[in-house]
């Protein structure tokens, strides 16, 4: 992310371009300082869609 000053607006559209090319909500927070609460609200308000919780790792197992 840029450190120069942003509107909300650009900032609500970096987020979900990073968020869209994989970035977690966690390391978005780590990235603008920013709480996870405040990172999930601004990518629902960018009409983000979101990811299942957990990641790769929670995929059914073929039986």
């Amino acid at each position: 992310m840029r450190k120069s000053k942003i509107t909300r607006d650009e900032l609500l559209l970096e987020l979900r371009n990073a968020y869209e090319r994989g970035a977690s909500i966690r390391n978005l927070v780590a990235t603008t300082g920013k709480s996870y609460g405040s990172i999930h609200s601004m990518l629902r308000e960018s009409g983000t869609t979101l990811r299942g919780r957990g990641g790769p790792n929670h995929i059914s197992r073929p039986r």
